[in-house]
């Protein structure tokens, strides 16, 4: 297990060389950067296909600096050399636990006093190159996939809020227990939740710049199939939790060339620190109120995950340019989606809600939702092929 990536560096590579990056979150990191790619090409396809135009953009130059320029600049400034210097002075102290560090009170007042008064200077400047005697109003032509680098941002901070409060809703006995600890912590995500609330966030922001929400759900559906993927390898690779059940079925013949760890792992370093146990050690681990008794057997949920996923964006992504009718592409990640984690769900940990006589989890019962929604939009935009298009469309 690597749970930082210096730990992958040391035990791969023999380089014993101190990061502060977590695996599970530099995957994530590059999660968001494959998913901004492969959704801004799909945005300019779809701008060649007049399907998306630039919209008229009333842009003000030639100001001065305004004072909330100033005061957001100054406080920039002072975040970042608050913390900066402190991390440069006590670096080893960092590294042993970077988010407690970065989450504390600990920094370096002088040097945040000089980062506000340097990042307000830099501002000022800036202003003052582009000043002009009087100030005048342009129209700027932004095309859609401008709004990427927004669009990614906001995704990552919505859809780590919906994450957790996804999770915590699903572990209400530990959010109350600390509900601090709970809301701070990296580890503890929903990804269902982190999907609803920052997909949402995204198109709610793509319909104010005058985008049809329906061309970037499209555009989206590859990119989250394979940022999922991503994801899901530095799940598997820190051990954060996201294992399965128990397996201790024996390794079938069809996979007897394979590394027994893609049958059954141990998980041993996790990030989290719990042990799974050994053949000669069982262990019990209470999960909603049940107990489970792992002998360093648990499916390695993640890696299949990982494999799905990637299959599932092979399609979607072979399959984009064939799909001439508008939602389509879309409908069909939610029914891949859905089907991917209904199924998966069947060999993970994950407490059951029980209504109306179901027992499921909350993930089984979000993936059931999402797999009809994409039946239905099969049908929806089939029926209606040229709703969605431009009349004046290339």
């Amino acid at each position: 297990m690597y749970p930082t990536i210096s730990d992958a560096l040391r035990d791969l590579f023999g380089l014993n060389i101190p990061l502060p990056f977590p695996t599970f979150g530099f995957f994530v990191a590059l999660a968001f950067l494959a998913a901004a790619y492969l959704f801004a090409n799909e945005l300019k396809r779809k701008e060649s296909l007049g399907w998306l135009k630039a919209i008229k953009v009333k842009k003000k130059i030639g100001e001065k600096a305004s004072t909330s320029d100033l005061a957001l600049n100054a406080l920039s400034g002072f975040l970042v050399g608050f913390k900066l210097v402190e991390i440069i002075l006590n670096y080893s102290e960092m590294v042993e636990n970077p988010q407690e560090f970065i989450f504390s009170s600990r920094g370096n007042f002088l040097a945040g006093i000089v980062g506000a008064v340097l990042f307000a200077y830099l501002k000022y400047r800036e202003k003052e190159k582009e000043r002009l005697p009087s100030i005048k109003v342009i129209e700027e032509n932004v095309r859609p996939h401008e709004w990427v680098g927004n669009m990614t941002m906001i995704a990552a901070i919505s859809g780590i809020l919906g994450a957790k409060v996804f999770h915590n809703l699903e572990n209400i006995t530990d959010f109350a227990a600390d509900p601090i600890g709970a809301l701070t912590s990296f580890s503890g995500l929903s990804i269902y939740g982190g999907l609803i609330v920052g997909g949402l966030s995204v198109l709610y922001y793509a319909k104010t710049k005058g985008l049809r929400w329906i061309h970037v759900a499209d555009a989206c559906a590859p990119a989250l199939m394979a940022s999922y993927g991503i994801g899901r390898i530095g799940c598997q690779l820190s051990g954060d939790g996201d294992w399965g059940l128990p397996n201790s079925n024996p390794k079938p013949n069809w996979m007897s060339a394979l590394p027994d760890w893609m049958w059954a792992y141990d998980y041993d370093g996790n990030v989290l620190g719990r042990d799974l146990g050994s053949p000669e050690n069982p262990v019990q681990i209470i999960e909603g109120g049940i107990t489970y008794i792992y002998e360093g057997n648990a499916w390695p949920t993640p890696f299949y995950e990982t494999i799905m996923a990637l299959i599932i964006f092979g399609i979607l992504w072979s399959i984009r340019k064939k799909i001439k009718i508008p939602g389509i592409l879309f409908s069909i990640y939610l029914v891949f989606n859905g089907i991917e984690r209904f199924f998966i769900e069947k060999i993970r940990i994950n407490p059951d809600y029980h209504f109306l006589g179901i027992e499921a989890t909350q993930a089984e019962l979000i993936a059931v939702l999402l797999f009809i929604s994409g039946l239905f939009g099969i049908f929806y935009f089939s029926k209606n092929p040229k709703k969605f298009i431009p009349s004046n469309a290339n």
